[in-house]
Order: C-alpha cells, then sequence, then structure tokens
C-alpha cells in the first residue's frame, strides 16, 4: 500500500495527515499556521512551523513502519511554475517562495504544492461525493468562495493554472466590492460573510429604526452579532424569522444565478457543494438543487447531480495527499 502526507496550509491552521491510497486516514491532527513564540527566540515562522508538522508525520510514520511516498500541500494562493503567488493576505510569508523545491530540498522526498480549494474538489472526486465521475465541479462556499474542476478526469486550472476561480464569476454588474478587486462577483455577494452582512441590513430594514449595533442583543437577547454564523441564520430562517428569509433568498438567488451558469458551461456529471453552511441539513442544498436546475438549461442539466460534499474539513489534506497518488509515476 502506497501512503502520503497531506498539508492543508491554511491562514489560520494547518491540518494534515498521513493518508493511504484508498483515503484512509492513519493519522491526523491540527495546529495554529503561527504558533506562539518562545522567550528570547520570536515567533516561529509558517515555513518552519510546516517543517515541523512534516517532521511530526514521517515520525509517526517511522514507528508504524509505513513509508510516505511524497508529501501534498495546499496553500491558499496560485500556484504557477512552483511558485506560490497571491498569498500574501494570508501568508506573506510564502509569497512568490518555490514551496515545494525548497521543502523537497531540505527534506529529501518528493513535493507537490496545489492551489487549496483544488485539492479539496480533488478529495471530493478520489474520496468523496463524486467518486467515480469524470466531469466535476466543486464549490466551496465559507468566508470566501472557492472552487475546482475537474474535466475529463483530469484537475484543471487553467493557462498557467490561474484559472478555476469560480468565486469570482460576475453574478451583478454593478454588485458589491469583492476582495479581488471587482465588483460584483459570487464570493461578494453569496459567500457566509456576505450573508452574515445580509442578515444585519435585513434586520435593520424588518425591525423598523430599532438600532442594532454590533455586539448588542437582539431577536429578544437570542445571541451577540459575534456569535451570527450562517448556520444560525439557516434556523431563523428555517423559523420563519423574516430578516433570515430575506437574507437567505437573496443568498440562493445568487447561487442559482451562479451554479446555473457553471452548469450551462460544463455540464458535470456532479456538482459538489461544500464549506460548513453546507453541512446546514439537507434544506440548503435541496433549495440549491431546485433553484439552480430551474434555471439552467435542460439539455445541460440533464446528467447533473447536485449534492453535499462529504469530507468536511479533512477534504484539504486528503485532497493533498491525492494530489501525491495522483503525480506519481
Amino acid at each position: 500500500m502506497s501512503y502520503a502526507i497531506g498539508i492543508d496550509l491554511g491562514g489560520t491552521n494547518i491540518k494534515y495527515g498521513l493518508v493511504d491510497r484508498m483515503g484512509t486516514i492513519l493519522f491526523e491532527s491540527v495546529r495554529p499556521t503561527y504558533l506562539p513564540g518562545l522567550p528570547g527566540k520570536g515567533q516561529p515562522g509558517v515555513f518552519d512551523n510546516l517543517i515541523d508538522v512534516i517532521m511530526e508525520v514521517r515520525e509517526y510514520a517511522v514507528s508504524k513502519g509505513v513509508r510516505p511516498e511524497g508529501i501534498g500541500i495546499g496553500a491558499p494562493g496560485i500556484v504557477d511554475g512552483g511558485l506560490v503567488t497571491a498569498c500574501a493576505a494570508n501568508l506573506p510569508e510564502l509569497e512568490g517562495m518555490a514551496l515545494g523545491s525548497r521543502v523537497e530540498e531540505l527534506l529529501g522526498m518528493p513535493v507537490w504544492v496545489e492551489n487549496d480549494a483544488n485539492l479539496m474538489g480533488l478529495a471530493e472526486w478520489k474520496f468523496g461525493a463524486a467518486r467515480n465521475s469524470k466531469d466535476v465541479i466543486f464549490l466551496t462556499i465559507g468566508t470566501g468562495i472557492g472552487g475546482a474542476m475537474v474535466i475529463n478526469g483530469e484537475l484543471y486550472g487553467g493557462h498557467r493554472n490561474r484559472g478555476a476561480e469560480l468565486g469570482h464569476m460576475i453574478v451583478a454588474l454593478d454588485g458589491l466590492p469583492c476582495g479581488c478587486g471587482g465588483k460584483g462577483c459570487l464570493e461578494a455577494h453569496a459567500s457566509v460573510k456576505a450573508l452574515i452582512e445580509d442578515y444585519k441590513r435585513c434586520l435593520l430594514e424588518c425591525e423598523k429604526g430599532q438600532k442594532y449595533k454590533s455586539g448588542q442583543e437582539f431577536e429578544n437577547g437570542h445571541k451577540e452579532d459575534k456569535a451570527i454564523t450562517g448556520n444560525w441564520i439557516i434556523a431563523r430562517y428555517l423559523e420563519d424569522q423574516p430578516a433570515a428569509v430575506m437574507a437567505m433568498n437573496r443568498h440562493f438567488d445568487y447561487l442559482e444565478a451562479g451554479i446555473a451558469g457553471l452548469i450551462n458551461i460544463f455540464s458535470p456529471q456532479r456538482l459538489i457543494i461544500g464549506g460548513g453552511i453546507s453541512e446546514a441539513g439537507d434544506v440548503y442544498i435541496d433549495q440549491i438543487r431546485r433553484r439552480a436546475m430551474g434555471r439552467a438549461m435542460k439539455e445541460t442539466s440533464q446528467y447533473t447531480i447536485i449534492e453535499a460534499a462529504q469530507l468536511g474539513n479533512k477534504a484539504g489534506f486528503l485532497g493533498a495527499a491525492a494530489l501525491v497518488f495522483n503525480s506519481m509515476p
């Protein structure tokens, strides 16, 4: 059996594990991306922390008599010619770094690096909801919106791996500003962050002049502002709370437009929805499925199945391990 070290390198946490070719996890853990500094030594850098993570997994593998074939790393940025770019907002230390080559040179193991959202999609294709499919679209809905495409059995990233930015398709021509520098992106209108902000605006509309301040209790003292989550809003939506219904309907409207467009262009066998909000229950995926399939062309959507992702927050490091197995001769 072949084994690989998979690492999901995020701006807040590093999730990592030892995985076999069938997707079985032999070991997994998580640690903060930025560890507290030691007295007199300062805070360790992201790269040093990454090396410590790999050494931890290697030591575990040795203790079990297992030899990993390689290391896969998912990074929040564009990986073009081995260089990690467009990650300055999350991991500025890695901007412009030949991350794979540096790790490989230091540890003497083959290393592959890919965009983290691409690897989440790869994991669902290899081990999760899209197994045995050749054409797959993966959309993860969280603080932002990421995506991945598998076309004819191959992970597709566009020219020089700079495509598959599915969260940045335009769904509102004169829409809200997006973190990418554009306006009207799907991410700006349908991410969980956007949903929460829209819900706050809807509260103002519904409460007709009742002031809503950050940290102030609302809705009969249920929660505070800082505790609002996408899943919390869905719970209010299921109770027919007016502000939640307004916000969720707008959220679904934008996802309907974006997903129907993806179906019309790619006609995937599977369209997988991931992210924490996708785990809120069947109602969320059911609404997306009903709306998007009703909007897409019948001819392009005839063989498409929309369903929730299966791997949760393990998808990142599982996809990184799958990258190793896909890349090995």
